[in-house]
């Protein structure tokens, strides 16, 4: 896992086409947005289609 330290307004960029940018800090919460292609599914952890032990094991979770 990489784990990267931002500042408000700050952004993250991932691939050639996914940005994550810092928008909201408030005590002990952040709010980012995602800009992606639309055909890029973003979930948040709780809501997202299980996924197979391999494909898990494959991107290292």
């Amino acid at each position: 896992m990489l784990v990267l330290s931002r500042k408000l307004g700050e952004k993250i960029v991932i691939g050639d086409n996914i940005v994550v940018t810092v928008v909201k800090i408030d005590r002990n919460q952040i709010r980012i947005g995602i800009e992606a292609p639309h055909d890029v599914p973003v979930y948040r952890e709780e809501i997202a289609p299980q996924r197979t032990g391999q494909a898990m094991h494959e991107v290292g979770v």
